[in-house]
């Protein structure tokens, strides 16, 4: 196998969460490019159905499912639909995440609903698209790769509740790596900033003012935000056969900071 096909997907049937808009959109379409077949899942169908529409027009199968990602039952129900229509599950990507309300929040001023809230989204949901991955995957293997965040390392003033469960993923997966070793890889990759529309909401930066602002307070290297492809482009790896050696580890996709 030469290197450039070791990051191929040809035969492969991914799950995507959270993959209507934004990074998990970006995720859902570069496994298409990269050879995959795609099963999208989030709460609108019509976003959906716009993704599906996209990767079919790459010449991949989709499979558009409406799931609420806290929610058991419909995980299960979203592993079954992607086994019955394309065939199997190999790739699951837990990506189903962000601040409920977009509103950041210091540890201390969160009411406990509040918290539930970012934990049941945030962890609650990774642990359990794990899990039922894992099952659906059985003997055959896969991949099974967790959207973690940079807010997970060092103390997030005005963000606790999210860092704190982003950090919760980080010891998940490296858990769950031993524990589903050797036949099923874990990783996870963490994005720096990247302005999606739920870190614009929770940020206040819908103008390019703004955020050209706050991108010069963070101080990233490399003086710019990332894109969704750059975390679709980490996913890609760790999904493939390129990192058929790594589990256990988290990729922070930065910028440097």
């Amino acid at each position: 196998m030469s290197i450039l096909d070791a990051f191929k997907l040809d035969g492969e049937v991914a799950v995507v969460t959270g993959a209507g808009k934004g990074i998990g959109r970006a995720i859902a379409i570069a496994l298409a490019e990269a050879g995959a077949d795609v099963a999208v899942a989030s709460r609108t169908q019509a976003d959906l159905d716009d993704v599906a529409r996209e990767i079919e027009g790459l010449g991949r199968r989709a499979l558009p499912v409406a799931t609420d990602a806290t929610n058991s039952e419909a995980l299960t129900r979203l592993a079954e639909q992607a086994v019955s229509h394309l065939g199997k599950l190999t790739i699951w990507v837990n990506n189903a995440g962000g601040i409920p309300d977009g509103s950041p929040r210091y540890l201390t001023r969160t009411s406990e609903e509040q918290f539930s809230a970012q934990i049941d989204l945030n962890l609650k949901a990774v642990w359990m698209g794990a899990t039922i991955a894992a099952k659906a995957m059985g003997d055959s293997g896969g991949s099974i790769v967790n959207i973690s965040s940079r807010s997970a390392f060092g103390p997030q003033v005005k963000n606790g509740p999210y860092g704190a469960a982003k950090a919760a993923v980080n010891s998940l997966t490296s858990t769950l790596s031993v524990e589903l070793a050797p036949t099923i890889r874990v990783n996870a990759v963490a994005p720096g900033p990247v302005p999606t529309e739920n870190f614009n909401d929770c940020m206040g930066t819908e103008t390019d003012e703004q955020r050209d602002k706050l991108l010069e307070m963070i101080g990233v290297p490399m003086q710019r935000y990332g894109t969704p492809q750059d975390i679709a482009a980490a996913v890609v790896y760790m999904a493939s056969p390129a990192a058929s050696w790594v589990t256990g580890q988290c990729l922070y996709v930065t910028g440097g900071r």
